[in-house]
């Protein structure tokens, strides 16, 4: 016995104190109480777990993140949106408080003419001509609109534009009084002598036009307002066409002529005035 406690006395101690870590730990699993090695066990997972719980915090605070960018990228969105309605309810605004004002001076306009029963087609100009050898517009409405070909085409203040001459059933093309084509019956002056109002071409690159073939013995005076003088029944009497800007001779003649600013703003035209009726009151 003595012999076989020698030999393997070290086996036996360890195999006891195994056999005692056992029972002492089956004691306290039975009593509810965490052992030796559970604590060796606790201890060596609990780095894992903190860095599982850190690890859940992040991944919840990304989707908190994400949830709430989205939110932002939505309210956002929608911000933009109810800006560009106000935006555009204020053009609209602003359009038609331009358009009512436009009325309103076309009525000032007609109360001046009221020995003319004048009917009018409001319409907008949609097009320019890109040639430079004619000055012409196309407008937004045509026949079907009860406009017809050389009708007379003014502004809201009664200022000429043009003449219509050419036309569809909802587009009309408009040649402009500086356009080189434009022949127009003009009264001049407070003496109002008749006179024609010509397009010419080295004018109309200039925005202007010309007063010729006037009555002998007819005064030019700068600033001299041009009527149209309703002769031939095209145009009614006493639309404004323009002023004299400046008198001048023909070359290698005496005749003189004027050089005529239109009282129509081109460049800042969007919406004119088609007269597709009046009568003259005697």
């Amino acid at each position: 016995m003595k012999q076989y406690f020698k030999k393997n006395g070290i086996k036996v101690a360890v195999l006891m104190l195994i056999a005692a870590l056992v029972v002492s730990l089956s004691a306290y699993l039975l009593s509810g109480r965490a052992g030796f090695l559970h604590n060796i066990a606790g201890a060596a997972s609990a780095p894992f777990q903190r860095a599982a719980t850190s690890a859940a915090g992040w991944l919840e605070g990304i989707y908190g993140y994400l949830y709430k960018y989205d939110q932002l990228v939505a309210e956002n969105n929608s911000l933009k949106a109810q800006l560009a309605e106000a935006q555009e309810t204020a053009r609209e605004s602003v359009a038609a408080i331009e358009e009512n004002s436009r009325y309103r001076e076309l009525l000032n306009f007609r109360d001046k003419h009221t020995g003319s029963q004048l009917e009018f087609e409001s319409t907008r100009i949609v097009d320019w001509s890109a040639s430079n050898w004619a000055s012409t517009f196309t407008i937004s409405k045509g026949s079907a609109s009860g406009i017809d070909i050389g009708q007379c085409v003014i502004t809201e203040y009664g200022a000429l534009v043009g003449q219509v001459i050419e036309l569809g059933d909802t587009w009309a093309t408009v040649r402009t009084i500086i356009d080189v084509d434009m022949n127009v019956g003009a009264l001049v002056g407070e003496a109002g002598s008749a006179a024609m109002v010509v397009g010419d071409f080295s004018l109309m690159r200039e925005g202007r036009t010309k007063l010729m073939f006037l009555t002998e013995g007819t005064q030019l005076f700068e600033g001299d307002v041009i009527l149209t003088s309703g002769k031939g029944g095209v145009f009614p009497q006493g639309i404004e066409i323009g002023k004299i800007l400046r008198t001048e001779y023909e070359t290698g003649r005496q005749t003189p002529y004027a050089v005529v600013a239109p009282t129509c703003d081109f460049s800042s035209i969007s919406q004119v005035f088609v007269i597709k009726s009046f009568e003259i009151i005697e």
